[in-house]
């Protein structure tokens, strides 16, 4: 006996445990299933559940679940990432907050292995997380990024791109975190806006002659300058170049050079050039072969390259003493506050240095030409189809890929160094020792490269090594490449076109079929959420006051193509409330002995309402197959949301209802069968979506019914024949279901009495029309609560006409109501709306209200605007109803 009510809380985690137990997550073993497979984007090992990870995880058990249910071999293989630069800070902020030595003086050997024990007993709570979600994926085949098979691989990948000159060395400018003391890549650099001033600062002329003024909102980095930049079209510095300016405080002479880089529109037309500190001056000091003179030292202090009284100074130290020196010098021209964006470490905080070093490089470019064919051609497709914009234009654009980080946590680069500085990279240090041996005729010692790789390196084969490659593996031929990929928009440069690099260079293959980019999860006033905001919201947090299924079916419903999600308690509320609903109907089937019946054939039903249910239950499974099969999870979830609650609840068991209590026994036998299988339909196309509950009421009613086959994690998906469609009965319960509805209406909107009961007027029907409602009498009368449903010539004085499926009717509902006083009252209504709509309509058609309004303000306006103008709609109806009613 199913009890009152769900209890999330205890029935989910028991039901994952059942199905955990029983082996079904893992891919069946039939060598003629098709396949279906996908790598989960690994989560960091270091993070927690948050509703990207939510809303992404569910969309990706949903396909799974599906795909197993339709007979595929259906593999979801999950994993973790090391997360480099983010599990090395956890531990060490855990070191000393314990007031253990640091890691430098604990020694890389010590750090590492502290790190290693970290994650074996922290490592985890994702994963346990993404159980309680509800996620189906083969944990057998779990994997980690620095497990030993998915490091013999990158250590095969990287030798193999240096082999072929596609990783090669060389000093260029990047991101710089001081406080790590590691290159960072462009995902981990954070854009802040801050107060800032402008100083302008006068280089004076080598011949004396006079100045030129520069400014810079870092004036530290003046003293690594090698060149002043101006417009090759500037007249005002056309004569000075080639000539020289002297560096101040420094004392060198630097070039005046003339690059397009410089723009005479902005301050003096000239441009300050330091080349090993910012990008763009990087650029010009390539394309002039100027000096590229370091100024810093790892931790953003001032190197031996400037004087001697600036050297070990911090860069934010060094900048006061140069405002100063420019001041007694009488080179200081002025100061400007300005608001600017400043690069910081997104972990650490601490505002990024471009900074010149020696790095590991991937050529890109030549990798990203077969990723943009394979796009352009249709191999891999994106949905929705836009993302596709962004995919090329990164990869069309493409600049060398710093592949080396100066951390310990992470693989550690496969070069070693000879005495002469000659890098020997090979898989193994004795094929890099054998090497040496071949190049110097000798033993030498090697030492090896300090570096780990960036923490995408490894992630951009995940889709190949988590099945084994390099290895020859039976699961790399049977599941790759993997059938689709399910990520956010804003790893679509970092994570999906490397894979396809990637995948397309070292397989020959794309790594997967499809792209499917999921929406982003904002508050329920459609801001993005965040801490500094203080409105993020812990899945957790709502899987526990809602239960996990409640969570998936909201952002499912929520998660259309092109749209983000505004996600609210009430939202959830409302879908938990699905559940109920569902819950009570499965409740009322046993309370009425609607249980599965061996051998029933709903293709044999004659019960015309039987066979309007079968035919919506055809319907709706049709409707949902293809709305899975396109990743349209919205679509999905709004067909078996219309299903379950109207049809099935609001409808079906409502007319099910005089039939169970009636003396038609073939009759009630045949709705109970038919009853009991329509929900069993339900639960087959639900699962997928909402898995908890659909499981127990399934073991429920096996519980009263026949024995199942199996649980319904792995029972089949309901591909049901187009037999069940019933045109003929679809055409009569639809007459039927407009001839109460469209009379729920006028009651509600004329606000007749609940229990009044006035008769049903029919005063125009088809004769085809008026059998099914003579037909039907019986459940009209009871569902639209009138007293009898009469065939009349005309309506009667005081009744209130309307139309259903081309019949008419009416409903005398003069004795109940003031229709003088409703006039008046729905009058004063559509005014209301009326003066509303012009306000939200004319906000919304001044250009500068959208242009400075936040944009979930707009939006906001435009859900008000399109709801008021809905009611006013339905209210002007009723009034149109009342003319002539007297």
């Amino acid at each position: 006996m199913l009890d009152k009510t769900f209890d999330p809380q205890t029935v989910e985690p028991a039901i994952y445990a059942r199905w955990e137990a029983s082996g079904v997550f893992a891919p069946r073993d039939e060598a003629d299933a098709a396949t279906f497979s996908m790598v989960i984007p690994p989560p960091n090992v270091t993070g927690s559940l948050h509703l990207g990870h939510a809303l992404n995880n569910t969309l990706q058990d949903i396909l799974t679940r599906f795909e197993r249910m339709r007979g595929k071999a259906a593999l979801w293989l999950p994993g973790t990432d090391h997360a480099g630069i983010a599990t090395q800070m956890v531990v060490e902020r855990q070191l000393a907050q314990a007031g253990n030595i640091g890691r430098r003086e604990m020694g890389r050997e010590a750090f590492v292995e502290k790190v290693w024990e970290w994650k074996a007993t922290s490592g985890g709570t994702i994963v346990r997380q993404l159980r309680r979600l509800g996620a189906s994926c083969d944990w057998s085949r779990e994997r980690f990024t620095l497990d030993e098979g998915l490091s013999a691989a990158v250590r095969k990948v990287f030798v193999a791109l240096h082999k072929q000159k596609l990783i090669y060395r060389d000093k260029r400018l990047v991101n710089w975190d001081p406080f790590f003391q590691t290159a960072i890549s462009d995902l981990e650099v954070e854009q802040r806006e801050v107060e800032g001033q402008f100083w302008h600062f006068a280089y004076p002329l080598e011949d004396g002659s006079g100045e030129i003024v520069v400014a810079t909102t870092r004036p530290e980095t003046m003293l690594g300058d090698t060149a002043v930049a101006v417009h090759p079209d500037d007249e005002r510095y056309r004569n000075l170049i080639g000539k020289a300016v002297r560096l101040p405080i420094v004392g060198r002479p630097i070039p005046i050079v003339a690059d397009e880089y410089a723009d005479p529109e902005k301050g003096s037309g000239a441009v300050k050039i330091t080349p090993a500190h910012d990008f763009n001056d990087f650029k010009v000091g390539q394309r002039h072969s100027l000096p590229m003179i370091n100024i810093l030292d790892p931790f953003a202090r001032l190197n031996d390259n400037v004087p001697e009284p600036y050297r070990g100074l911090d860069r934010f130290e060094a900048r006061k003493k140069v405002v100063a020196e420019f001041e007694a010098l009488g080179l200081l021209r002025g100061i400007e506050k300005t608001r600017h964006t400043v690069p910081h470490g997104d972990r650490s905080g601490v505002v990024i240095e471009p900074y010149l070093t020696d790095q590991w490089y991937v050529d890109a470019a030549t990798l990203a030409q077969p990723a943009i064919r394979a796009v352009e051609e249709g191999r891999t497709v994106f949905i929705p189809r836009n993302w596709e914009k962004t995919y090329f234009d990164w990869l069309r654009n493409i600049e060398p890929w710093c592949v080396s980080r100066q951390l310990w946590w992470g693989h550690r680069i496969p070069a070693w160094y000879g005495p002469d500085g000659q890098a020997f990279v090979e898989e193994t240090e004795a094929a890099a020792r054998a090497a040496a041996r071949e190049r110097y005729g000798r033993d030498e010692p090697l030492t090896q490269d300090e570096d780990v790789l960036d923490t995408w390196f490894s992630s951009a084969l995940w889709p190949f090594s988590t099945l084994g490659w390099p290895e020859k593996t039976e699961d790399l031929a049977r599941f790759y490449p993997t059938s689709t990929l399910i990520t956010s928009f804003d790893i679509i440069f970092f994570w999906v076109a490397r894979m396809m690099m990637m995948g397309l260079h070292f397989m020959g293959e794309v790594p997967f079929r499809r792209v499917f980019i999921n929406a982003l999860v904002r508050d329920e006033k459609g801001a993005k959420m965040s801490k500094t905001k203080g409105n993020v919201v812990d899945p957790l947090g709502l899987v526990d006051d809602y239960g996990a299924d409640a969570l998936r079916f909201t952002l499912t419903a929520m998660s259309g193509q092109g749209r983000d999600i505004r996600l609210s308690r009430q939202r959830i509320e409302g879908y938990r409330n699905f559940g109920t609903k569902l819950w009570n109907a499965a409740r009322f089937c046993e309370l009425n002995g609607c249980v599965r019946v061996e051998g029933f054939d709903p293709g044999a039903a004659r019960h015309v309402q039987n066979r309007w249910i079968r035919s919506e239950a055809l319907k709706t499974e049709r409707a949902v197959t293809a709305a899975l099969e396109a990743c349209a999870f919205d679509e999905a979830a709004g067909a078996l949301y219309r299903f379950v609650w109207n049809v099935f609840c609001d409808w079906r068991l409502e007319f099910a209802k005089p039939i169970l209590t009636g003396a038609d026994e073939a009759a009630k036998a045949e709705t109970k069968a038919m009853t009991a299988w329509v929900l069993d339909v339900i639960l087959r196309l639900l699962h997928p979506i909402m898995p908890f509950m659909t499981e127990q009421l399934w073991e429920a009613a096996a519980a009263a019914g026949p024995p199942r086959d199996s649980m319904l994690i792995g029972a089949p998906w309901p591909a049901l024949p187009e037999s069940y469609a019933d045109r003929e009965a679809e055409a009569e319960m639809a007459l039927v279901i407009a001839a109460i509805s469209e009379g729920r209406s006028v009651r509600s909107e004329l606000n007749v009495p609940p229990a009044a009961r006035p008769p049903l007027l029919v005063t125009e029907a088809a004769p085809r029309q008026r059998a099914i409602l003579e037909a039907n009498a019986a459940p009209i009368v009871q569902m639209l609560r009138v007293s009898e449903l009469k065939f009349e010539a005309a309506p009667a004085t005081g009744a209130v006409p309307y139309i259903a499926e081309g019949a008419a009717f009416a409903l005398p509902v003069a004795e109940f109501i003031d229709l003088a006083a409703e006039r008046a009252r729905l009058g004063k209504e559509v005014a209301t709306l009326a003066a509303d709509i012009g306000r939200t309509a004319g906000k919304l058609a001044n250009p500068d209200f959208v242009a400075r309004a936040p944009e979930e303000v707009v939006e906001e306006n435009r859900e008000r605007l399109a709801e008021a103008e809905a009611g006013r709609a339905r209210l002007e109806a009723a009034l149109e109803r009342l003319q002539g009613v007297g």
